[in-house]
């Protein structure tokens, strides 16, 4: 039947040929998924001897580092480092630099992996000739609740998210500005001259985004998969909103291009809407209208928004849940963006 790799690639190379792929997992505190996530990757169909796994530790503090070492003694492709600065920039600038492969695939630890996750993202990146290749996040809520589901759902629909086709999913392969994790050619990273360390958050938006600027190509292929675990308890999903908002603004004072995209920014400004006219409308008649409008406009998409998934689920109570799910979202986002603001102002 011939060689399952060359079959599935199209490339007309043997499994030998394949290019060597460095796997980095930035990890701190994530011994509830870790376990699953190495499975997923070990059981992968790309060739043994091709790849390796760097599992790079942020100085964990549960029981991560203890199922990674276990990893380690069972399967000589995964190795763990250590990374004392905890952050998610040096995490990926330190599996790189430690990387064999011309291949680099950054992978979240709270996610899994289809069996022909790599192979897909190498037939990508070698036919496409992409600087970088991510696929779709199959949002899974990590709370099995009706409040949980619609939490993932509102991160996966348009008016949640905006044009974040990773997240929204797209019917063809397309070019974008940013993916999840990512599959790079090393050469790529080299030029465009790795991860800013500067940032605790929002380092792979900067990162892509000086990618794009330099001339680099990012490849969103729909066939391609992952089933990434959302905070879906309301506190910590509230938690976790909040300082995304506040890092889709802090990047702007490390950056020399624009760092972000427009959606990072639509929250803020729609939260800052609101506040303002809340404020004009003790004493300005036409601000409470300009308010009421603003706010109904919001209530109206997000009630529409919520029947249609109510009639895709057949429960009736996602019209509310859904409409929870979004304002949570997008007030969250928009007051940490203010305070982001607050806190580039200061500085």
């Amino acid at each position: 039947m011939g060689d399952p790799v060359r079959r599935f690639l199209g490339l007309g190379v043997s499994a030998n040929e394949l290019p060597f792929v460095s796997i980095i997992v930035a990890c701190r505190d994530e011994d509830a998924f870790i376990d699953r996530c190495l499975e997923s990757i070990i059981t992968s169909t790309y060739p043994t001897g091709k790849y390796e796994v760097l599992v790079v530790d942020g100085m964990s503090t549960d029981g991560s580092r203890r199922v990674v070492e276990r990893y380690t003694l069972r399967h000589p492709s995964v190795r763990l480092l250590d990374n004392p600065k905890g952050i998610a920039a040096a995490a990926f600038n330190l599996g790189a630099r430690a990387a064999q492969g011309d291949v680099i695939l950054i992978m979240g630890a709270h996610a899994t992996y289809g069996p022909d996750y790599i192979e897909r993202c190498v037939k990508a990146l070698l036919q496409s000739g992409a600087d970088n290749v991510g696929g779709v996040l199959k949002t899974v809520p990590r709370t099995e609740t009706i409040l949980g589901r619609s939490i993932a759902l509102a991160l996966s629909h348009p008016f949640g998210v905006g044009d974040a086709v990773f997240r929204t999913g797209a019917k063809q392969p397309m070019w974008v500005d940013t993916v999840f994790g990512g599959c790079y050619r090393r050469s790529a990273i080299e030029r465009v001259g790795y991860w800013n360390e500067d940032l605790t958050y929002s380092q792979d938006l900067e990162f892509n985004r000086r990618l794009v600027a330099s001339g680099g190509r990012i490849l969103l292929v729909p066939d391609i998969v992952v089933a990434y675990y959302a905070r879906t308890d309301l506190g910590a999903f509230i938690r976790h909103t909040v300082r995304n908002g506040v890092w889709s603004v802090l990047p702007f004072r490390e950056a020399s291009i624009m760092p972000v995209r427009w959606r990072h920014l639509v929250p803020g400004v729609f939260v800052s809407l609101l506040l303002a006219l809340a404020g004009l409308s003790f004493g300005v008649p036409l601000a409470r209208w300009g308010l009421l409008a603003l706010a109904g406009a919001y209530v109206g998409a997000a009630l529409a928004v919520g029947v249609v998934v109510a009639w895709r689920q057949r429960d009736v109570r996602y019209v509310v849940t859904m409409m929870i799910a979004f304002a949570t979202l997008h007030l969250a986002y928009g007051l940490g963006s203010l305070w982001g603001l607050a806190r580039l102002l200061r500085e």
